[in-house]
């Protein structure tokens, strides 16, 4: 394995291809209002939460179906023009920037549950729905889908990111929870992966290539996904606990002794600060784990108890319980706009995240040493974490016009990433590499594997036209 980087880039140079006058002639004579070259659209799709900017989209397309998204990729290939999806635009390492031109493809509008197959659990559904949107929509079947990062994202970029989110500890991520695939290629051929039974031997795992890909090997145009059963009793509980390591053992403890709990997020000091002024709660001002416990009433009682004593021997107080829907609605919408709450404390600051996951027995050592050095930095910053798989996320507030701030930034979480690695982690997990984590790829995975991925990318991609200049340089 190569040694970690060390070389802090600020704002990386970003080469434009040009874009022939006949290709957007062909757009616009396909497409008409679908298309759109307006400056104010073509900047909303040229943004994401992160912060490295990047000139926006020649032009956006609006697609509302498959035929759609096919017949954008044709004339894109037949140009050789980059093409970059685009759902929610929630994601944070630049994913959707143009950064080599083109346009984008946004599937917003292709928001339809397809196909409920409650008896197989499984339900079928476009790009462009969210999460939120589809558990709406199959609230009265029972089931529900538990993949749920902090935003509202759509299920095709949870696809395309590998997201997973609180949920995970218990439901996995979207690489177990996607099941099959329909996909427009670079050459604009429709194809499927997978298919609705639970298991597969069948050839190569593209769906589970595609999953994870980021839009740089086609374009996702239909998802089929696990359904879960909604539990028989569910109950959240908050406990606080004087320092970050004394809630890290207690969940170290959970997890290595196998309490089959839900969700368990970790938030610092600052956090819930944050949260208490931007979702008006009164919040104790402490390390917190915020928990929830599904399963029968007997279940969920037994689980918590043991969690409670858990805590307790580490110091955990003002154990509270939220046994009400909407109190447990109220304290994990505010754990999602936990990110929301940070960047509104420090107007005008964009927020330079890590997304580091360890094995978790190494968890503490990992995030109490980059608490540290955080700490010495002098730079705002927040931590939230779905410490139940290993996975927490330090935001770092600065100002963007200060360029001392956004290295010193930069720097710590090149310091954290190491760490992460050498203990046997990964430097996301579940953000995506996108841009931002180009180098930190290389670091964990080795030259070797890299030069495989690109060969992949080469040999489905070979004009290099789909979402160009993520994961890796070609």
């Amino acid at each position: 394995m190569n040694a970690p980087a060390t070389t802090v880039h600020l704002q990386p140079e970003f080469v434009q291809r040009p874009i022939p006058e006949a290709f957007v002639q062909a757009l616009a004579q396909r497409f008409g209002a679908q298309c759109s070259t307006a400056l104010a659209v073509r900047e909303q799709h040229g943004r994401d939460e992160g912060a490295i900017q990047a000139p926006p989209p020649a032009a956006v397309v609006f697609a509302e179906s498959t035929q759609d998204v096919q017949d954008a990729i044709r004339l894109a290939d037949q140009h050789a023009v980059p093409v970059i999806p685009y759902g929610a635009g929630s994601s944070l390492e630049g994913h959707l920037l143009a950064v080599e031109g083109g346009i984008s493809i946004d599937v917003s509008r292709m928001n339809r549950v397809l196909s409920v197959n409650t008896e197989d659990l499984t339900v079928t559904v476009q790009p462009g729905i969210t999460r939120k949107q589809l558990n709406d929509a199959i609230k009265d079947t029972g089931f529900f889908f538990p993949i749920d990062p902090g935003a509202d994202a759509s299920i095709g970029g949870m696809t395309a990111t590998r997201a997973s989110g609180t949920n995970a500890v218990r439901y996995g991520t979207m690489r177990e929870n996607v099941l099959a695939l329909e996909l427009v290629t670079a050459s604009g051929e429709v194809i499927r992966t997978g298919t609705r039974a639970k298991k597969s031997s069948a050839g190569y795992d593209l769906t589970r290539l595609i999953v994870g890909s980021e839009g740089t090997l086609g374009v996702v145009t239909e998802i089929t996904v696990r359904l879960y059963p909604l539990p028989e009793a569910v109950s959240a509980a908050i406990c606080s606990f004087p320092s970050i390591e004394a809630a890290v053992r207690t969940v170290i403890q959970t997890i290595q002794m196998g309490v089959p709990i839900a969700r368990v997020e970790l938030l610092d000091v600052n956090s819930v600060r944050m949260v208490n002024a931007y979702s008006k709660l009164t919040l104790r001002e402490e390390p917190m784990l915020l928990m929830e416990f599904h399963g029968s009433p007997t279940g969920v009682k037994e689980q918590a108890e043991m969690v409670q004593e858990l805590a307790a021997e580490f110091g955990g107080n003002a154990f509270e319980w939220a046994l009400q829907p909407e109190d447990r609605t109220r304290l994990f919408t505010a754990r999602h706009n936990a990110y929301f709450a940070a960047v509104s404390s420090r107007p005008g600051c964009r927020c330079i995240t890590t997304d580091a996951c360890v094995p978790i027995s190494r968890l503490a050592d990992a995030l109490l040493d980059s608490v540290r050095e955080a700490d010495d930095s002098g730079i705002p910053y927040f931590i939230v974490g779905h410490v139940g798989d290993g996975n927490f996320h330090f935001g770092y507030l600065i100002d963007p016009n200060d360029d001392d701030e956004r290295t010193r930034a930069e720097q710590l979480n090149h310091q954290l990433v190491a760490r992460a690695i050498a203990l046997g982690g990964t430097c996301t997990g579940e953000h995506g590499v996108g841009i931002h984590k180009m180098g930190f790829l290389r670091d964990e995975a080795g030259d070797g594997a890299v030069q495989m991925m690109r060969a992949i990318k080469q040999a489905l991609d070979p004009k290099n036209i789909l979402n160009p200049g993520k994961i890796f340089a070609l």
